[in-house]
């Protein structure tokens, strides 16, 4: 085959999966119900597209290649949409239901029954783009101040769509995990209330119900296939996407459930490093990665308690494999649609062809002529100065 991305080392681990059952417990069905009958009820509401890649398939030498695209979802770019603004309506649920003594319904905040007691509650998170920006939407939606702090690394195309949606943004001088830590001491300090996608000692809900959140788009998926996929790779981060994707594939298809590869930057690699050591392990950001949304050291404890017993291969990517692959999107392969995908979206794509040019990992991962993957691509431009320069070459990579 010939290469179609650099040549470029890609780390594996593979998992010692525990057995266990928390797929079903750490996000229940009713969790997912519950935030399925709420979202697709919002004004907006769309299946994003899942198409099919043929013509690279054929090239990689597997069966079948599918591809979630989320870029079109709610108009927002990217897969966040469904977490962060969905767990922003809970939090208002719940506290609004026990200022009032009652239990107050999700439609009834949505539909602006509350809207005073919302304007005195101020919801604030860490973000490298596109969580913050999902819950800037949800609380002008909801009419809920909203602070988000961004770190040193996030473009200002980013942020300035986080204004545009009403949110105050404060840029720190540190990294991700730095910022996360400031919003958790500001909320602290003022009696705000954080909506993070990753979770830490006595903090669950608002994670678990972002990851709820993102049950939808699995469903979508599932509703659309007759068969399950014999593999998913699933980009890493703080892990939520892939921990909420994998409990939905299980819950839906059992023991037939796809094969669970994650993948990393090899500049945050938080989850890989916990899969070596078997528990959920913090690295150290040296360096920040093109794939901005993934450039996390610190792993959401309760994303890997899903992890730890589902997924079966953990894998690094060098920077040198982004860019490539999102032109590679953007400019296909015979007759595959084009895809306008943001650097965060083709972390599993550009490990998946990675694999294939490489035979001895191809078989570490069980990859072979029959294998149908399904790819999560979790953005589409979300900032088009960072896309065009990748576009035209300018890349560091």
């Amino acid at each position: 085959m010939t290469n179609l991305l650099p040549s470029g080392a890609v780390a594996h681990v593979a998992a010692t999966r525990k057995t266990g059952t928390a797929a079903e417990d750490v996000l229940s069905r009713e969790d997912f119900a519950t935030a399925r009958d709420e979202i697709t009820q919002w004004e907006g509401y769309e299946p994003t597209p899942l198409v099919s890649l043929d013509a690279l398939a054929q090239t990689i030498g597997v069966a079948e290649i599918l591809y979630k695209h989320e870029g079109p979802r709610f108009g927002l770019g990217s897969f966040k949409a469904l977490g962060g603004s969905y767990a922003a309506l809970r939090v208002l649920q719940r506290e609004i239901s026990a200022k009032l003594g009652r239990d107050v319904p999700l439609a009834d905040i949505r539909n602006g029954k509350h809207a005073d007691d919302c304007a005195a509650i101020t919801l604030v998170s860490a973000t490298d783009g596109n969580h913050g920006r999902s819950l800037a939407w949800g609380c002008q939606r909801f009419g809920a101040p909203c602070r988000i702090y961004i770190h040193a690394e996030v473009s200002e195309g980013r942020a300035e769509a986080m204004r545009a949606l009403g949110a105050e943004v404060i840029r720190i001088a540190g990294d991700y995990d730095d910022s996360v830590d400031l919003a958790k001491t500001e909320a602290e300090a003022n009696n705000w209330f954080v909506v993070s996608d990753t979770s830490w000692p006595g903090y669950s809900m608002p994670p678990r119900d972002v990851m709820a959140g993102y049950g939808v788009m699995v469903q979508e998926i599932c509703e659309a296939l007759n068969d399950a996929p014999s593999h998913v790779f699933l980009q890493g981060g703080v892990g939520g996407l892939a921990a909420g994707v994998v409990a939905g594939l299980r819950q839906y298809w059992g023991d037939a459930s796809p094969r669970v590869v994650i993948v990393e930057p090899e500049l945050a690699a938080c989850l890989f490093e916990s899969a070596k050591t078997g528990k959920a392990t913090n690295v150290t950001i040296e360096q920040e990665t093109l794939m901005a949304g993934l450039s996390c050291g610190e792993p959401s404890e309760m994303a890997w308690e899903i992890l730890a017993e589902e997924a079966s291969d953990f894998l690094t990517i060098p920077e040198a494999l982004v860019a490539p692959s999102v032109r590679l999107l953007a400019r296909p392969l015979g007759g595959d649609p084009a895809i306008e995908a943001g650097e965060s979206a083709v972390a599993g794509l550009a490990a998946l062809i990675a694999s294939r040019q490489d035979a001895a990992l191809s078989e570490k991962l069980g990859l072979d002529s029959t294998s149908r993957v399904l790819l999560i691509g979790s953005e589409g431009v979300t900032d088009p100065a960072i896309f065009e320069m990748i576009m035209e070459g300018r890349d560091a990579a």
